[in-house]
């Protein structure tokens, strides 16, 4: 049996003067712990106990717009600001640190508090203020300090308010803005100051406590006042909202949008934000620089414009109105909103009032006139008292306790097709007759009038005239309901002249009749996208806007087929009201006029006056696009103003979309995964 050998471990010397170092390593670890901990442990924890942390958020920049072909609409334009934070500072500090920033920034003063001057005044002459009132006096009068301030400053005269200096004013300006913030929050004192004062600032902000200069953004509208108003504004947080805003993480001095697309996509637009850290001791000095933490950009709005078309629409309006201004007996004024029937999407939307612009499509509303007979025509298919093809005879109607009612002229025996492409208005009185039980020259009595208001509204309103269209803002007229009342009021709601209604309202009750019956809400935003790396690249997808249905007209489908042929007979039938302006037209168009009589008052003196309107659909077979034109306020005697928009306007969206690649019509980006006797016809 052989013996086994006994092996014998042997460690390699350099295996142990390894262990030996990471021994010698670890020793002077737990050494130097100890120290910390021990020795130094009270002294470490005094300092942190007079370490002051003060975080200031930092702005991050809102979101892009963009319109439907990716070109930038609005943009965020990068400025220096001056900010001041107000730390309980003493009112003698503030003062002087402003006459010090006076030295490198002016601020224009805006209207002057007289409240705020007469404690600025106290501030520059506080010997002189106190002299106003004593102190004994003060005390002998049991006055609090409160009341004594108060009555100090009562007491500062007109005269010595008026001795200051250009120079104090300049500081006056400056100081102002340092007491309008919120404590221990950064108020923005003067934005887009130049890179030479923001340089001369940054090197005496030692001298300057509580200034600071940031990097900031404002607004920047590409294409000047374009869409301005729909855009909206952004500004400070309105006072009777600051809980709201509160509660969802915004600070007092915030921006946020307060009109319309601004303020309806104020979450996705708002950036997040980012902070500033400051670290002092309890004496306000600091301990090390500030440590920033960036935020990023809001989200991105891809509008439903085609700014060239929006740019090309708005040049028709000015210049038939200015081409026409004689033709008008007040303001000249006139509105087009131009949207895909099956979408929603606003492709262009023009104003020529100067103080909403675009914005009055859906906040002014207006009598209409026959534009709206299709709805009033469908009302008496659906109701059975004037099935398709019914027969009237068009003639002038008298009734009792009422002004006669007529069509333009004597239209004799007219059928439903008939009513649209000659304009009738007998034929819709006559739906609203019948659906009270009504005959003229046999009825004694109207029975239940109320009803019969009632249910054309309820037509009416399934079109969207008369209520909220759904636009994407957050406020939109929806017209004016002219209430109850006469029988004859009934019957001229029936061609559009009672009740108001709004361009944006009468452009989806156009678009209902042009897409088969289903009323989709219209709206501004298509897209919310991510930022991309660059202002000119498109980020991804952070929601697609789906198109919204509020509702589908509760009718025989047979029905909105026939009222579309009775649009298209106004334009190409041979007694169509718009055949003169569309019967030439290298589209297929469907159309409906609309003439309502109306008073203007001008230098408060009443004149008789018209508004045109004209609601059309193109091409007739697939339809793409719906437009709605209202000019209003025109002398009866010039007419085919709303129809020489309309043809201009589609010629211009036709035109477009044959010549160049980008359609501004139904297709989505596949790359993104004289009518001039209008009045004596209608």
């Amino acid at each position: 049996m052989k013996e086994k050998k006994t092996m014998k471990t042997h460690l390699p010397i350099r295996l142990n003067i390894l262990f030996f170092f990471v021994f010698i390593l670890f020793s002077a670890l737990i050494l130097r712990l100890g120290i910390v901990q021990i020795v130094q442990g009270q002294e470490f924890e005094e300092q942190v106990e007079r370490t002051i942390n003060i975080s200031v958020p930092v702005e991050a920049p809102r979101g892009l717009m963009y319109d439907r072909n990716g070109n930038i609409v609005v943009d965020n334009n990068l400025l220096f600001t001056v900010t001041y934070t107000n730390r309980h500072t003493p009112p003698q500090v503030m003062l002087e640190t402003a006459q010090k920033l006076n030295e490198f920034i002016t601020v224009e003063p805006s209207r002057i508090n007289e409240r705020d001057l007469r404690e600025y005044w106290g501030v520059i002459y506080p010997d002189e203020f106190v002299e106003k009132l004593p102190i004994e006096e003060a005390e002998e009068l049991e006055m609090t300090d409160g009341e004594a301030h108060a009555e100090r400053i009562s007491r500062i005269t007109e005269r010595e308010l008026e001795s200051l200096s250009n120079r104090e004013m300049e500081v006056f300006a400056i100081w102002r803005e340092f007491t309008a913030g919120y404590n221990n929050l950064p108020h923005k004192v003067l934005r887009d100051i130049t890179y030479e004062q923001a340089a001369q600032i940054m090197e005496h902000l030692d001298e300057l406590p509580g200034v600071d200069i940031i990097r900031d953004s404002e607004r920047e509208y590409i294409y000047g006042d374009l869409l301005s108003d729909i855009i909206g504004r952004i500004g400070q947080i309105p006072r009777d909202s600051i809980d709201h805003f509160l509660a969802n993480g915004y600070t007092r001095n915030a921006e946020v949008g307060t009109s319309y697309l601004e303020a309806q996509y104020e979450k996705v637009l708002r950036g997040r934000e980012g902070r500033l850290d400051n670290f002092m001791d309890s004496r306000g000095n600091f301990l090390r620089n500030p440590e920033i933490n960036e935020g990023s950009r809001g989200n991105d709005l891809i509008l439903t414009f085609d700014m060239e078309f929006q740019q090309r629409v708005e040049n028709i309006v000015d210049e038939l109105v200015e081409e026409r201004s004689s033709h008008f007996i007040g303001d000249p004024d006139a509105y087009v909103v131009v949207m895909e029937p099956n979408t929603g999407d606003i492709l262009a939307m023009a104003g020529y009032d100067e103080r909403l612009r675009e914005a009055g499509n859906f906040n002014y509303a207006f009598e209409m006139g026959s534009s709206i007979k299709g709805a009033t025509v469908l009302i008496g298919y659906d109701t059975g008292v004037l099935p398709p093809g019914s027969t009237i005879f068009d003639r002038p109607v008298n009734l009792p306790s009422a002004n006669p009612i007529s069509s333009h002229r004597t239209l004799g025996y007219i059928n439903d097709l008939g009513a649209l492409e000659q304009s009738s208005n007998i034929y819709m009185i006559e739906v609203a007759m019948r659906l009270v039980g009504y005959v003229p020259g046999r009825s004694s009595s109207w029975g239940n009038i109320d009803r019969g208001y009632d249910t054309l509204r309820d037509y009416y309103h399934q079109f969207g005239l008369g209520v909220p269209t759904g636009l994407d803002v957050p406020v939109e007229s929806a017209g004016i309901n002219g209430g109850y009342g006469y029988p004859g009021n009934m019957l001229m709601l029936t061609f559009g002249q009672f009740d108001t209604y709004t361009p944006l309202q009468l452009a989806q009750y156009t678009a209902t009749i042009a897409n088969g019956g289903y009323r989709v809400a219209p709206r501004f935003v298509r897209e919310i996208r991510e930022p991309g790396r660059s202002k000119e690249e498109l980020g991804p997808i952070s929601q697609q806007v789906e198109p919204k249905i509020l509702n589908k007209l509760d009718v025989d489908d047979g029905y909105i087929d026939r009222i579309q042929e009775g649009f298209r007979l106004v334009t190409y039938g041979s007694r169509g009201t718009a055949r003169s302006f569309f019967g030439d037209a290298p589209y297929e168009v469907a159309g409906k006029t609309g003439t309502a009589q109306v008073t203007v008052r001008k230098n408060g003196v009443s004149h008789k006056a018209n508004n045109q309107t004209f609601v059309a659909f193109a091409p007739f077979d697939e339809p793409e696009v719906a437009i709605a034109v209202v000019v209003p306020g025109v002398h009866r005697e010039r007419g085919g103003a709303a129809n020489t928009i309309a043809r201009r306007v589609l010629d211009t969206y036709f035109d477009m979309k044959e010549n160049r690649n980008v359609s501004t019509g139904a297709e989505d980006e596949e790359d993104d995964e004289d009518e001039d006797n209008e009045e004596s016809e209608d």
